[in-house]
């Protein structure tokens, strides 16, 4: 689905301009991280601005036709990128106060959250606390104090929770994206495509690798989140 996108020249210049953003409403602890993914904005790839731009594009139009913004970010096994691009996308949303949207995650089968997706956002200052035990653990993850914590645990995109119909896929993998020709009820898709971290798993480069990930998608989602703002305020 193609949508029209703001131009990559005032795309970059809108990074410097949104004045919604505000760290305060996010907990202190992940203000630090949140100050070097917004510094990082202007480093993103043309083509990347250009794609992100289009998913900027399409919440926009939810958002003034006063419907709610539902992203759901799918990815095979719901465990690694799908968790941090959900996250992410909600706390940058919160930063850049924008209202009615929500961000969901599922996977085309579900194993877990993993260990590792948990300890990166850790290290990024989010807090995140297991509610529960057992194979598939769910996870609350605090990144406001006066908003509810997102709930992350593994599951199918189409398990219920998830929106069934006037939903954006997000397909966090090339893998998913190919092994889901539809999905039902989106009105819009958009393939993110991001390295899976997992190769490095038990290496000494786990850390790193995971960090670098989480990095990676929580700049691209700020800098949606920042084209979104900008959009919204010259309505």
């Amino acid at each position: 689905m193609k949508l029209n996108y703001i131009g990559t020249a005032m795309a970059v210049a809108l990074i410097a301009t949104v004045s919604q953003a505000d760290e305060t409403r996010l907990i202190e602890t992940v203000r630090h991280f949140v100050g070097k993914v917004a510094g990082a904005q202007k480093e993103l790839p043309g083509e990347r601005r250009e794609m992100l731009s289009d998913v900027a594009a399409y919440i926009v139009k939810r958002l003034e036709a006063d419907q709610a913004a539902n992203l759901v970010f799918i990815c095979t096994h719901n465990s690694r990128r799908s968790h941090l691009a959900q996250v992410w996308c909600q706390v940058a949303a919160e930063y850049y106060g924008i209202g009615d949207l929500k961000t969901f995650s599922g996977g085309t089968e579900a194993t877990a959250c993993n260990i590792r997706t948990v300890r990166a956002l850790r290290r990024a200052g989010l807090s995140v606390a297991a509610s529960t035990t057992g194979e598939n653990p769910v996870y609350l993850i605090q990144y406001a104090d006066d908003k509810p914590p997102i709930r992350a645990y593994s599951k199918k995109y189409t398990e219920e929770g998830n929106p069934s119909e006037k939903f954006a896929a997000m397909m966090c993998c090339s893998e998913a994206d190919q092994h889901c020709p539809n999905v039902m009820g989106a009105d819009g898709r958009f393939p993110l495509h991001y390295e899976d971290p997992k190769s490095a798993d038990s290496t000494p480069q786990e850390a790193a690798r995971y960090d670098e990930r989480s990095f990676q998608i929580a700049t691209e989602m700020f800098f949606t989140m920042s084209l979104v703002a900008e959009r919204l305020q010259t309505k």
